[in-house]
């Protein structure tokens, strides 16, 4: 298999290489055959996703796998001609007065890698893939082996759509993970865990490899006293109780006035129960992965309560999960928490939402700017001042006010972490940047600049007046 996708690779460069430079409308029947696969095999891929997880609603998967994939390569189909224009810029006086050119280029940068995660099998792939094909690249996918169906749909379909030359997916387990985060591939976007994403960039480190990583990490929802309690609650529900918690954005704590505390809890309550009547037997509520998914949160619960938290499961139908056996999981709501619980220190990744409480909205922000920068922040409050303090003294990868995640549903707005929640972004313009190369092009007048600024050697008046002129104060 590695010698496979060496060969691949190769394959790849070296088409890329003698069809440079490609016209833009290669670019675009790219993307149109993208947005055919997707929903072609939309479906196909619904099924896959929900046999892979033990249950996903096909309309989950379609809004938030397949509508996102298609949504963003539109957009980018759209707009790229305008985005690959050449910019240009202003050469250094006076020698823009003098006929000096300045220019910047936005060309491919070649081949790229994608590494996608389990929680969204399909838009994981195909949502950065709007910006690779936009920016002119060629793609080699592996696809997570936790979906192992979605990735044999992905073995299938690419190639009725796409030559080997253009596009190439690679599934299997950690070995083939690992040789294909080794290859010099000319980008490598890779989304998934904070703790993965360090050795993604250690083997990358060996090619000279630029990396996107899409981590993910502890997203803070602070609750303003000014908050709408009810509004936020349902919002909250929503966000959190959507794939059922497996989602990089998730809310994963809630920091509320302590004398608010129990209003937050009973307007999230109120908020799953009206979103979900019943969970077990609601097709609208997806199961955790898999059984050793389902046991790491179960284990998360079993700390919090050995070191004291209070736990509230949130299950609308008084339904029997224990005589389940599925990995469907209720909410659980945990209070009294503190740093010294799994709960706090782990990206949750399910349906757990701690509650911790606060005396005033600078504590709040402590405590967030104490821990790892987020991927996602989010501020419920109709008070602008606070708004403001919290948005410009914490840093996150990106904010939604007054709800959660969205900011990552909006395609002209850049997707990405910064620290341990990643780096580098993409979505729209942001994507096509991040897989072209800024190619630096100045054109030179026919006068010789060099020796009417005193560059050339023997060093005389000329060369003084320049640097008289330039070390000023």
């Amino acid at each position: 298999m590695t010698a496979d996708m060496q060969t691949v690779l190769q394959k790849q460069k070296a088409a890329f290489t003698s069809a440079m430079p490609e016209p833009m409308s290669v670019r675009r029947d790219r993307m149109d055959r993208a947005i055919a696969l997707l929903i072609d095999y939309k479906d196909v891929f619904a099924q896959a996703v929900s046999a892979d997880f033990g249950h996903r609603s096909t309309e989950q998967t379609l809004m938030t796998d397949i509508m996102p994939s298609v949504s963003a390569l539109k957009h980018a189909k759209k707009h790229f001609e305008s985005w690959a224009r050449n910019e240009k810029r202003k050469p250094t006086f006076p020698l823009g007065l003098i006929g000096a050119k300045a220019d910047v280029v936005y060309q491919p940068k070649g081949v790229v890698g994608v590494i996608a995660p389990w929680n969204f099998p399909v838009g994981m792939v195909m949502v950065p893939m709007a910006g690779i094909l936009a920016a002119g690249n060629r793609a080699m996918i592996k696809p997570s082996e936790y979906t192992e169906r979605v990735a044999e749909v992905f073995a299938e379909a690419v190639p009725k759509y796409f030559a080997e030359e253009e596009m190439a997916v690679f599934t299997g387990g950690v070995e083939v993970g690992t040789a294909f985060s080794k290859l010099a591939f000319d980008h490598l976007i890779f989304t998934g865990a904070t703790s993965v994403g360090k050795h993604i960039m250690r083997a990358a480190a060996d090619n000279l490899v630029p990396v996107t990583l899409e981590l993910g990490g502890k997203s803070p929802t602070i609750i303003g006293r000014s908050a709408d309690k009810k509004k936020a609650g349902e919002r909250i529900a929503l966000g959190k109780m959507m794939n059922a918690g497996q989602i990089c954005l998730a809310p994963d704590y809630l920091l509320v006035a302590k004398e608010q505390e129990q209003e937050m809890i009973d307007g999230v309550v109120n908020g799953v129960s009206t979103l979900y009547p019943s969970l077990l037997n609601n097709d609208d509520y997806t199961s955790v992965v898999n059984g050793r998914n389902y046991d790491r949160l179960q284990g998360y619960l079993a700390d919090a309560k050995e070191k004291g938290a209070e736990l509230i499961e949130v299950n609308p139908a008084n339904e029997d999960f224990g005589s389940s056996n599925g990995n469907k999981m209720p909410l659980t709501i945990v209070r009294n928490v503190n740093d010294d619980m799994k709960v706090m220190q782990e990206e949750i990744f399910g349906p757990i939402l701690p509650v911790m409480t606060y005396s005033s909205m600078d504590e709040a922000i402590d405590y967030v700017n104490a821990h790892d920068r987020p991927l996602g922040l989010y501020y419920f409050g109709s008070d602008k001042a606070e708004e403001q303090r919290v948005l410009t003294r914490t840093i996150s990868g990106g904010a939604t006010v007054n709800d959660v995640i969205f900011h990552n549903a909006m395609e002209d707005l850049p997707f990405g972490g910064i620290g341990p929640s990643g780096m580098g972004n993409y979505h729209g313009a942001d994507g096509f940047k991040t897989f072209s190369h800024m190619r630096a092009v100045y054109r030179q007048p026919a006068m010789d600049v060099a020796g009417m600024a005193g560059f050339k050697p023997p060093y005389g008046k000329s060369t003084h007046k320049t640097l008289e002129r330039e070390l000023r104060k």
